[in-house]
């Protein structure tokens, strides 16, 4: 600090004794960037109307919130066309809701330095009471599959619809289109179809083939053709008075780090322990191996040695996977009744993926008095913790056959641009660039994906926006990416919110 000082008087002096000098140094100047003026082409925002699910809503950090739902594509969006456009906002930063004082949803997550942890607070926006701001221009309903958006009563059903629900009987597309939309989203139209699937661990049915969506459970893969007609469906209102929008594919979700964060084999032992382990699950080996003798001889093929071997249980020193049950796997009890007792049991591989939500107990006593019942080791993990490559397939081919009919729907139809959120979270899994930033589907520090594994975060929110700006540019020769505030900047929209906001 005194160096800083003595220079300036230094300086001072020099200037007292060299006052016939002129030591103003010339301005130097910025270089003028040109204005350049939004064109829309024509394009009428007057009545934005965004029809979704939770990333429509804002959805960000496992709940709905104030600050969220303010930062939602959508509502970033209005602010580009400049339109006005209202939303069910909650009360609050907290998220959750409340029915006669208990917490009925959850609050939003915030980071706590380890991980993803609840608000310690109480929600206060009360379930069933309608948000304030009617009519609303933001139509995302949390949990919607694809057939739910024109239930009637879905509000009773669904919490988020029913605080802005026009009536007891509305239908999610019938409040949308009561708004005489201008201009519209349909976003992740196909996401929820496949999402409650992948949340269970695949414990949900494939329902492909079966046409009649109110005999699905909510854990239920959507049957494509369903998923085609509803869709299709959508669009030809949406687009009959002349609206034109923009329509958004399905990403392969299991790229979400929900899927991606928990590695195949997160539990680490020791050189005595795995021993003892192994130890343990001899008799369970060599059960398996005499039921392949046996069974080989009288129905060969129906349990392979590869199969065997896939079975068959060892740890070692180091990083180990864990014990899961497999419905996937032969049922050796239906082929004799004499191996009926040989559970369906196998350790992961590099090809299976574990939910996020299991990282809070493997590894941890299922017996807190039994320091031997450690789950994932000694007690298999249920099939509803991992999606094994089976269930994997079967998301995938759904997700497949809702972009094939999204593609052919948005080619057909001149009013509808098509956005590629598929390709976009496929870049982001090794780092996509916005603005300067890299983001990445990285859990905590990836800055795309918020903490709940699933969701987006502002950030995400706004790079989303930007995406669907670019494909009305490319389908309607507006100029948003060119436009001087055209589009929304990384460094305006944050990756973590603080737990302080209340």
């Amino acid at each position: 600090m005194k160096n800083y000082k003595y220079i300036g008087l230094f300086l001072l002096s020099l200037g007292i004794v060299s006052c016939d000098v002129d030591n103003t140094l010339p301005e130097i100047q910025a270089e003028a960037v040109a204005e350049v003026a939004l064109n829309t082409n024509g394009l009428d925002f007057s009545s934005y109307v965004a029809i979704g699910a939770s990333f429509t809503a804002g959805y960000t950090d496992g709940a709905m919130f104030k600050a969220a739902q303010e930062n939602s594509f959508p509502n970033i969006l209005a602010q580009k066309f400049g339109t006005d456009f209202s939303q069910p906002l909650m009360n609050d930063n907290i998220g959750g809701l409340v029915f006669n004082g208990t917490a009925v949803q959850p609050t939003r997550f915030y980071f706590d330095g380890a991980g993803p942890a609840r608000l310690p607070a109480a929600p206060t926006t009360q379930l069933g009471v309608p948000a304030s701001g009617a009519p609303f221009n933001n139509f995302g309903a949390p949990g919607a599959k694809s057939f739910h958006l024109g239930v009637p009563g879905y509000g009773q059903l669904n919490p988020y619809f029913g605080r802005m629900a026009s009536s007891p009987t509305a239908t999610v597309m019938g409040d949308a289109l009561a708004q005489s939309p201008t201009f519209f989203t349909l976003s992740e139209i196909g996401g929820n179809d496949v999402l409650g699937y992948a949340l269970s661990g695949g414990s949900g049915v494939d329902q492909t083939g079966n046409f009649d969506p109110s005999t699905y459970g909510t854990s239920d893969i959507t049957d494509p053709n369903v998923f085609a007609s509803v869709f299709s469906g959508m669009v030809t209102a949406l687009t009959a008075n002349g609206a034109k929008g923009v329509v958004a594919n399905v990403p392969y979700i299991t790229d979400l780090a929900n899927f991606t964060t928990v590695p195949y084999n997160p539990v680490p032992l020791d050189a005595g322990t795995a021993a003892a382990v192994n130890s343990a699950y001899a008799a369970y080996n060599g059960g398996l191996q005499q039921a392949y003798a046996a069974l080989n001889q009288v129905a060969p093929g129906l349990f392979t040695e590869e199969e065997l071997n896939r079975r068959l249980i060892n740890f070692s020193a180091g990083q180990n996977p864990v014990v899961i049950i497999d419905e996937d796997l032969t049922d050796l009890g239906a082929i004799n009744p004499a191996f009926a007792a040989l559970p369906k049991f196998r350790q992961t591989t590099a090809n299976d993926l574990l939910i996020l939500a299991g990282a809070s107990f493997i590894g941890t006593l299922a017996d807190p008095s039994n320091p031997a019942s450690v789950r994932g080791v000694a007690v298999a993990l249920g099939d509803e913790w991992v999606l094994t490559p089976e269930e994997q397939t079967a998301i995938k081919t759904a997700t497949d056959a809702y972009n094939t009919t999204i593609a052919a729907v948005a080619s057909a139809n001149p009013n509808v641009a098509l956005v590629d959120f598929k390709g976009v979270l496929a870049e982001a899994s090794t780092g996509i660039m916005f603005d300067n930033y890299t983001l990445t589907t990285s859990l905590v520090t990836g800055g795309l994906v918020s903490l709940d594994g699933v969701h987006l975060t502002a950030r995400g929110y706004a790079l989303m926006a930007n995406k669907i700006l670019a494909a009305i540019d490319a389908e309607f020769g507006t100029n948003f990416t060119q436009a001087t505030d055209g589009l929304a900047k990384a460094g305006d929209y944050p990756t973590n919110y603080s737990p302080t906001l209340r």
